[in-house]
């Protein structure tokens, strides 16, 4: 099966969609299928990489860092594409290269299948910032933007929900994204644990809550200093791992609670490396809201991190209360469950054990056969 899958983003390795998007390439070429990528270069020339095919483009940085437009839907490179005949397209993305996946289904005949990663109610205030504007407004634009496509591809029931709510009935299948569970499966010995602790200022004994992730606001990190500032945990450390634009607002907040010398900000950190960061932690936890299903929740759990995340569907299937971690939606329960984790060093290692167990669900080899089966109920005209 020829496969063609169309992105916004694909340069970034702080995404969640490029993430996806790596993902299941590797997992549909391993069963076998033939796929393109079709993408926003990041610059004002287009260009070819291998399977990739970067469409030139200006930034929209007023807008939301990162978001590209292209200059044009007409290129040589599109061209190709069509010549090339693809039998699916898979579009990840709501805006400008959906409107690419568009214009070849027009002249190709090939079915759009489209997986829908991200809940713009979190993200509308940066353009519309009158409360529930931006909202009804997000969901009017969905409704009318997917209205035309043979399939949506949902992360997790949430998503699913949300998507009914706008009143959108095209077919729903959901599917978990994967994750490649062999690099999360490489362990740090004690002995280079110890030294990469040492060598960011944490000690041996000390408890490290870490979130590893874009720091954007509407990840709700602030929160989580302030939740941090306020617990009674004054030996524990934070370790942010991680770049973005809300970046030098945390680090004065962290100034101004008190806390700069036991928060750690690393920066962005290298993808292949990324599981020995989460290893360099103890808790992981999350604030965010704005997550369809949070694979760093996953990638945390599949390195045996127990969970501390404010409560959201999208952990129903990665987390166990009181198993491997625990949920909140207020400061009470942060602290309630802060305490109850760093307390019992027993259960943070069943807990981890247990993340682990839960994390093995999520592999990249069923994330390609989930979308597989998809793709082929879409060719056949059957229901998904």
């Amino acid at each position: 099966m020829k496969v063609l899958i169309t992105t916004d983003l694909y340069t970034t390795d702080t995404n969640g969609v490029v993430t996806s998007v790596k993902n299941l390439t590797e997992a549909l070429v391993a069963r076998g299928h033939e796929v393109r990528i079709l993408t926003l270069a990041d610059g004002v020339h287009s260009y070819r990489i291998g399977n990739v095919f970067y469409i030139r483009s200006l930034p929209l940085g007023v807008v939301y860092p990162d978001v590209r437009m292209p200059t044009s839907y007409h290129h040589r490179l599109v061209k190709q594409l069509i010549d090339w005949q693809p039998d699916v397209i898979h579009s990840q993305c709501e805006f400008f290269s959906f409107q690419f996946a568009r214009y070849l289904s027009k002249h190709i005949g090939a079915p759009i299948v489209h997986t829908y990663h991200t809940l713009y109610e979190q993200y509308a205030t940066y353009v519309l910032p009158i409360k529930g504007v931006g909202e009804r407004a997000v969901g009017k634009l969905s409704k009318m933007r997917l209205k035309n496509v043979q399939c949506i591809i949902a992360p997790t029931r949430k998503v699913e929900d949300t998507l009914r709510g706008y009143g959108i009935t095209v077919p729903i299948s959901v599917v978990p994204s994967g994750i490649r569970l062999e690099q999360h499966r490489n362990r740090l010995s004690p002995e280079e644990r110890a030294q990469k602790r040492e060598a960011l200022g944490i000690g041996p004994d000390t408890l490290v809550m870490i979130n590893l992730g874009r720091l954007g606001n509407e990840k709700n990190l602030d929160e989580l200093l302030r939740y941090f500032a306020e617990s009674g945990q004054a030996d524990m450390k934070f370790l942010i791992v991680g770049d973005g634009p809300a970046k030098e607002g945390l680090e004065k907040l962290a100034a101004q609670l008190g806390i700069a010398d036991r928060v750690i900000f690393t920066g962005m950190v290298p993808p292949a490396t990324v599981q020995e960061h989460y290893q360099l932690g103890d808790i992981f936890v999350s604030a965010s809201t704005s997550e369809t299903q949070g694979l760093t929740y996953v990638e945390a759990a599949a390195n045996g991190l127990p969970l501390l995340c404010r409560q959201d569907p999208c952990l129903q299937d990665v987390m166990v209360r009181g198993e491997n971690g625990y949920d909140f939606t207020d400061a009470e329960e942060f602290h309630r469950g802060l305490d109850a984790i760093a307390a019992d060093e027993n259960w943070r290692k069943n807990a981890a054990r247990r993340s682990e167990q839960i994390a093995e669900a999520f592999s990249v080899e069923a994330f390609g056969a989930a979308v597989e089966a998809v793709y082929e109920s879409v060719l056949v005209g059957g229901k998904v």
